[in-house]
């Protein structure tokens, strides 16, 4: 990073601090009619049934109503229930989407951002990402391995969820939720 994006860096914060004194300088002098309520979160269902969700996707698409092709909520996985069975497949659909918005960040950033530090500084910018990966050290790669497992354990793990109140997915808990950080020892500056 260079001074020019330094500078532009410390602009777009000055600029966004000024906006938003502006606003709410104007705000403040609006009368009570104008503001809003607060948005009242509703609670996410759980355990839902095949008919719930044919009512929950005649509600969100009248167009398409309910579709599943290859009848995935009537599959009764690991003899839990239909309603496991739903949960899982719920989760999944949520985490798959959230590693493909990663890799598709991961993949328009790869050749832009360059490590100044070993082992990075070694592999070119200008090749495809698999072959980037292919020249990571094997210690590097495993350090990537064991670091998504622990988040897979971290976020299904019943002792964790139990600090938040929740449940398993395929208990009644929250399709989707991952636990923040909150709850380690150490302070943890990201919570994803």
């Amino acid at each position: 990073a260079g001074p020019c994006a330094i500078t532009t860096l410390i602009s777009t914060v000055a600029l966004s601090k000024m906006l938003s004194l502006a606003s709410a300088s104007t705000l403040s002098l609006a009368p009570a009619a104008l503001m809003r309520a607060p948005a009242v979160r509703t609670a996410a269902p759980v355990m839902e049934s095949k008919a719930e969700l044919e009512s929950l996707a005649g509600k969100l698409n009248p167009v398409i109503g309910y579709w599943d092709p290859l009848n995935l909520a009537d599959y009764d996985q690991w003899s839990q229930g239909q309603e496991a069975a739903i949960g899982f497949l719920r989760h999944a659909e949520i985490k798959h989407g959230r590693v493909a918005m990663a890799a598709f960040v991961g993949y328009c950033v790869q050749s832009n951002v360059h490590f100044p530090w070993a082992p990075f500084n070694s592999i070119p910018t200008n090749i495809a990402p698999a072959e980037q990966w292919a020249q990571l050290p094997e210690a590097a790669k495993w350090q990537i391995i064991l670091f998504v497992g622990f988040l897979e354990v971290y976020s299904e793990h019943s002792f964790i969820l139990e600090k938040y109140g929740q449940k398993h997915y395929m208990k009644g808990g929250k399709p989707g939720f991952f636990p923040d950080f909150d709850t380690m020892v150490h302070p943890v500056p990201l919570n994803l």
